[in-house]
């Protein structure tokens, strides 16, 4: 019986993740990410699997965001109707995420038919909010830290890997006759630098290793992402600007808010206004409270959540108030999605204060080539100027990026993490990375580990 795996995303990209698992006569994917950034990422979103969704046995999911998750509506509207494997907290995230990006699916295809705005002569949803009701019933939820025995000689192991709340590490077991093999996907992997988020757990190695290489040739700042972060906005409250933080609206923004109340409290900053203007990520924090099993703090926040908000912290929820917040006079602070800039409310903060130079634009995460986000951080600085909903705008304030931030393993955390583990894979495949990335990644680990590694960039099946 033989067992292989394809990428069908990610293998050149940080987004769109898709793993075909073939074991015997079965078909499983691992992972089903929508492809975001540039529209050459985006219009393979509308491309047909290699397999008919139908044919597809199971779903098995590391975590919840979008570019791991965001293609399962989709999937099943193309006929999928098999279970999609889980921990508790990547359910309870997915539903908000995915009932969001459906009504932003409709919500585009009504204004490119409105304003005839589109190459399609009548544009549609790449999914509606109908497919994610179905979808979401075919959910199954499974416990961390034990092994679920799934039928036709197949088992799975969920352990945190610390990236985000119900984040987890899948390990397989393949039963081959008398013989056994184990495949670990690592999904996102996280860091032990989060505030808020206990780090990645270490595990027993498996015979296969599917690992992500995201900061694969990056090593994160050594400063802390509070001082980081209190110098740039001690800077920009100094002068009565805005800070204006594209976050993605499922964990970054919840960091982002507690970091702040910490350098409230401990009076590195004074307290400014500070807007959450993403309704999805305050229904995200209500998860994050829920779930404590991946909370450093463990029983959450205390009787009330005061010690988690900053002092003037607001949620803004409609949409006209989101529009007066792009007006409001500094000093603030302004937390919004998408974390790249792909879309969502942060756009129209953009356009309002990127002319102005007393404003700051903080980059939290990861922005992937291609996207407005990396153009912003690369090169509308140097140009001045970037487009925005079709219009020009002048590039004036300052841009940062505070790397610390971000929920991914740097190389040098990844090799720790894999020296942390109790025995070596004999074979690391590398994806969820650009291919420099990846390459990088691979020369390190060839190096310091000794065992053989390899990378998805390589297109091609992997029989293992």
């Amino acid at each position: 019986m033989t067992i292989s795996l394809k990428f069908l995303g990610a293998f050149d990209s940080v987004t769109g993740s898709k793993t075909l698992v073939k074991h015997g006569s079965k078909r499983y994917l691992v992972d089903c990410g929508i492809f975001q950034g540039p529209p050459e990422l985006r219009n393979r979103n509308r491309e047909s699997l290699e397999i008919p969704a139908k044919d597809i046995d199971a779903v098995f999911l590391t975590h919840a965001h979008l570019d791991h998750c965001g293609y399962l509506p989709r999937l099943c509207k193309e006929g999928f109707r098999g279970p999609i494997y889980c921990s508790q907290g990547t359910y309870q995230l997915a539903d908000i995420i995915l009932q969001d990006s459906a009504h932003l699916e409709e919500e585009t295809a009504r204004f490119a038919r409105k304003t005839g705005y589109s190459r399609h002569a009548d544009p549609s949803p790449l999914f509606t909010s109908e497919d994610v009701e179905q979808v979401m019933t075919q959910f199954r939820i499974l416990e961390r830290n034990k092994w679920h025995d799934l039928g036709n000689g197949l088992s799975l192991y969920l352990s945190r890997s610390g990236h985000l709340i119900g984040s987890s590490f899948l390990r397989f077991r393949f039963g081959m006759g008398d013989e056994s093999r184990t495949i670990t996907f690592s999904g996102d992997l996280g860091n032990y630098r989060s505030a808020i988020l206990k780090g990645p757990e270490n595990i027993d190695e498996p015979d296969t290793l599917v690992l992500e290489s995201t900061y694969g040739q990056r090593i994160h700042a050594p400063e802390s992402s509070l001082v980081q972060l209190g110098t740039c906005l001690s800077r920009v409250i100094a002068r009565k600007g805005i800070a204006v933080i594209p976050a993605f609206a499922v964990g970054r923004s919840q960091e982002i808010m507690y970091l702040i109340g910490e350098l409230e409290r401990l009076g590195s900053i004074p307290q400014v206004p500070v807007l959450l203007d993403s309704p999805m990520s305050r229904k995200a924090l209500n998860v994050f409270l829920d779930r404590n099993e991946d909370q450093i703090l463990n029983s959450g926040f205390g009787p009330t959540t005061e010690q988690f908000y900053p002092r003037n912290f607001q949620a803004v929820e409609s949409v006209d108030d989101s529009m007066l917040a792009t007006m409001m006079d500094g000093p603030a602070i302004i937390i919004s999605a998408s974390g790249m800039l792909s879309g969502g409310r942060i756009l129209h903060h953009l356009k309002h204060r990127l002319p102005d130079p007393r404003n700051m634009v903080i980059f939290s995460g990861y922005q992937a080539l291609g996207s407005k986000g990396r153009f912003l951080q690369e090169q509308a600085k140097i140009l001045g100027k970037m487009r925005i909903h079709h219009q020009e705008v002048s590039v004036e304030a300052e841009i940062a990026t505070i790397d610390s931030l971000s929920s991914h393993a740097d190389y040098s955390e990844i090799v720790s993490w894999l020296n942390g583990n109790r025995s070596l894979s004999q074979h690391i495949l590398l994806n969820h990375g650009e291919p420099e990335a990846q390459q990088h990644l691979a020369t390190i680990l060839r190096e310091s580990l000794k065992t053989r590694v390899s990378e998805s960039c390589v297109q091609q099946e992997w029989y293992l």
